[in-house]
């Protein structure tokens, strides 16, 4: 089911509506589309661009801190002129580089000049607790009420100089006020970390191997969110007395859970923020509760609304019918299906990197054997090559056995881009 396009946004709804008797869950895949004909006419609100560069002592090592330095600048020149900008300094704690004496500069000749001058003072020095960071970008984002906030993270190393518990604490403190993209550099840090940082703020996590390229991925990443002109949407879902979200999940293009983040907007209508678009695509899997109903009989799961503020752009319905046919019932929507191994893959990647760290060997073979299988059922190439990295497929029978050796960038690179996913492939393809 899909609506038309209405201001450049279109949305689509896949799923079986057929439950079998007694059955009280209902899967949904919800598409939304926004094309350029929305991006032309939006009207962003003010925006700002946080830079956090890792300034420890590790960052010394491998050039690594000449090349963040080159990146920073890089990333400058590509904000918008304008653009409220910031700069901070990671180690133990949390210091802002610039400007000094206030929250954000705008972006011009002139403060870019002295930024990249603020840049060329800096030594690298100190350890790494990545909390304290995000803090210091928290107070600069609660400093522009209404911008569309958003921040680079760059780290070397683990977070090892506060706990677990403080990066958590902080990271609730930060959720909605700015996204945040990390990327780790070398092979020296902790794939977690990032996962927490960017799932929990709406953005992509990445590794940069070689430190030469950051300057290119830095400018990069700017221009991804100075194309994202069209403001936060909202997704909107009300359910029937009786019926309850049991998750939303956004699975495409990267995997991020949704549902914690519901604000309820009245009777059984909650609220999921959608962050801000550019001209695209992201797909999400709904899943609904529901009282189950006499065979023959047909429900109204859910009513699906993508809005801006309060503007409806576009609406998609989750239906259900039970019936006793066990031929309809039985039948899997192929997206939903190609979906929920999606989330399974990235599960198997880091359930099984995770026991081979831990020397369960056994259970590691297990978990990417699996992982294995879900890549090439769902054509995700890119996952499969790099499974490749840490165990040894033999293409005759489909055995897999760890790899010996496996390079710390392999294994990262794996494990941070587990969560990306590949589009359901189009039949004929």
């Amino acid at each position: 089911m899909s609506s038309p396009d209405i201001a450049g946004l279109s949305v689509a709804v896949d799923q079986n509506e057929f439950l079998a008797e007694g059955a009280s869950v209902v899967d949904a895949v919800l598409t939304v589309a926004t094309g350029p004909e929305l991006a032309a006419v939006a009207t962003p609100p003010p925006r700002l661009e946080i830079l956090i560069i890792d300034c420890s002592g590790s960052m010394g090592h491998k050039r690594k801190f000449e090349n963040a330095r080159t990146a920073t600048r890089a990333a400058l020149d590509e904000i918008p002129d304008g653009t409220a900008f910031a700069i901070i300094e990671g180690t133990e704690s949390a210091r802002m580089i610039y400007p000094t004496g206030a929250l954000s500069a705008p972006a011009d000749h002139t403060h870019r000049t002295a930024a990249k001058r603020a840049l060329d003072r800096l030594r690298p020095d100190g350890g790494t607790a990545m909390g304290s960071w995000l803090a210091l970008a928290r107070q600069v984002a609660a400093g522009h009420p209404g911008a569309q906030a958003h921040a680079i993270l760059l780290t070397d190393g683990k977070n090892e100089h506060e706990t677990p518990e403080q990066l958590a604490t902080e990271l609730d403190r930060a959720e909605g006020l700015f996204v945040c993209d990390c990327r780790g550099v070398g092979a020296d840090w902790a794939a977690a970390d990032l996962h927490k940082i960017s799932s929990k703020l709406s953005g992509g996590a990445d590794i940069v191997a070689d430190p030469k390229d950051l300057a290119a991925d830095f400018a990069a990443m700017m221009r991804s969110s100075a194309a994202r002109v069209i403001p936060e949407l909202t997704l909107r879902v009300w359910t029937p007395a009786g019926a309850r979200v049991r998750m939303v999940k956004q699975v495409a293009p990267v995997l991020e859970d949704l549902t914690g983040r519901r604000t309820d907007s009245g009777a059984q209508v909650g609220d999921y923020p959608l962050s801000s678009w550019a001209a695209e695509e992201r797909e999400y899997h709904l899943q609904i509760e529901l009282e189950p109903a006499a065979p023959g009989r047909e429900k109204l799961a859910a009513r699906l609304s993508v809005l801006a503020g309060e503007d409806v752009l576009g609406q998609g319905l989750v239906r259900a019918v039970w019936t006793t046919d066990s031929t309809l019932s039985t039948r899997i929507s192929t997206r939903v299906a190609h979906y929920t191994g999606q989330v399974e893959l990235a599960q198997a990647v880091q359930e099984g990197l995770a026991a081979r760290r831990e020397g369960d060997l056994s259970t590691a073979t297990a978990k990417l054997r699996r992982a294995v299988e879900l890549a090439a059922a769902s054509g995700h190439e890119s996952t499969a090559k790099l499974l490749r990295t840490v165990v040894e497929v033999d293409e005759k029978d489909g055995t897999v056995k760890l790899r010996g050796q496996v390079a710390a960038a392999d294994e990262l690179a794996l494990d941070i881009r587990s969560t990306k996913t590949t589009r359901l492939r189009s039949e004929g393809s």
